[in-house]
């Protein structure tokens, strides 16, 4: 299975979860709990991260996490490794602490109201373990960013507030902070009342189960941003919602280009043989290249059955090494 796509660029956000190997925990006392701290502090130093939230868990974490500088996967493999092997130092044991990469979920910074959600998100983690005490104030629990929030006396430098507050219209001052504080009990109280309260929600289940979080334009520009990276030659791999868009986005590109070679517009598709020659070329490219289906190929250059393509396709890979198909052409 290909892997999550790692996008990495100035300014860019991310929620970044990571959980324990075979859901271990991560963090056996307060004692891991802030040598956890320390060491992001250590990260937010070394890479320049700026952090708007957070949560340890027990056997995960969640980061609302900023990078000034485009160095989310040096930085990711340090924080990781390096807690590793203090955690594994701190319990005499050895082996793979985290389960498998993190996920990093791609954030549209400049729609403030996402980090709204994704704050939210993280403060009322807590709130969503089965059986929690709802009787229990949330600045109560120490190893989460909501208690520095309310006090900023609890604020490591490395900490930054005003953009979540400023989402939401509060102000990083005494009435602002109340402001926040009620806004978060308020939502802790329609969770009380409710049997699945986040399970409505559209935005958190595009967190648990997407890969990125913005509107079309964000999507776009995160695609493009991939075949850039392809285009340098530089590892990257996609999963899931990633891996369909940019291929599509690919065959569509290849599909214009060959129109363009061959000297076709779009409504000579329509008109020319289901089984053209120019046709089979650009449909051989398309599935030598991206991943698309058949079914996609077949209605993008109305070849009629999907089930026809294949034979199609095969027409060109055999004749490779003859004159029948001018494979020069091909982009």
């Amino acid at each position: 299975m290909g892997r999550q796509a790692r996008i990495e660029y100035e300014g860019a956000v991310y929620h970044v979860m990571s959980r324990g190997n075979h859901q271990q925990p991560i963090y056996r006392s307060d004692e891991d709990c802030a040598l956890f701290l320390r060491t992001l502090a250590e990260a937010c130093g070394r890479c320049g991260w700026r952090i708007h939230a957070y949560v340890l868990m027990g056997n995960h974490y969640h980061l609302l996490l900023e990078t000034p500088e485009a160095n989310l996967v040096a930085g990711m493999r340090w924080l990781q490794g390096t807690y590793t092997k203090r955690f594994s130092a701190l319990h005499k044991e050895r082996g793979h602490l985290f389960q498998g990469r993190y996920k990093a979920l791609m954030v549209d910074a400049q729609e403030e109201g996402y980090f709204a959600t994704l704050s939210n998100y993280i403060h009322l983690n807590p709130v969503r373990i089965k059986g929690y005490d709802f009787s229990t104030r949330l600045e109560k629990l120490p190893w989460s960013s909501y208690p520095a929030y309310l006090n900023p006396a609890l604020r490591p430098d490395w900490l930054e507030v005003d953009r979540v507050l400023g989402s939401l219209h509060f102000k990083d001052a005494k009435p602002g902070r109340q402001q926040y504080e009620n806004y978060i009990e308020q939502r802790i109280a329609e969770a009380a009342q409710s049997e699945s309260p986040w399970e409505t929600d559209g935005q958190w289940r595009t967190i648990r189960r997407g890969w990125y979080l913005g509107g079309k334009e964000f999507r776009a520009e995160l695609i493009d941003r991939m075949g850039q990276v392809i285009e340098g030659k530089k590892r990257v791999s996609f999963r899931g919602d990633s891996i369909r868009l940019h291929d599509q986005t690919e065959a569509e590109r290849l599909v214009l280009a060959h129109l363009s070679v061959f000297g076709l517009s779009e409504n000579d598709l329509a008109t020319l043989r289901k089984g053209d020659a120019r046709k089979k070329v650009i449909a051989w490219s398309v599935r030598r290249k991206t991943s698309v289906s058949n079914e996609w190929i077949s209605r993008r250059l109305c070849m009629g059955r999907a089930s026809n393509l294949s034979r199609y396709v095969a027409d060109v890979a055999a004749a490779q090494k003859g004159e029948l198909y001018d494979l020069k052409t091909t982009i």
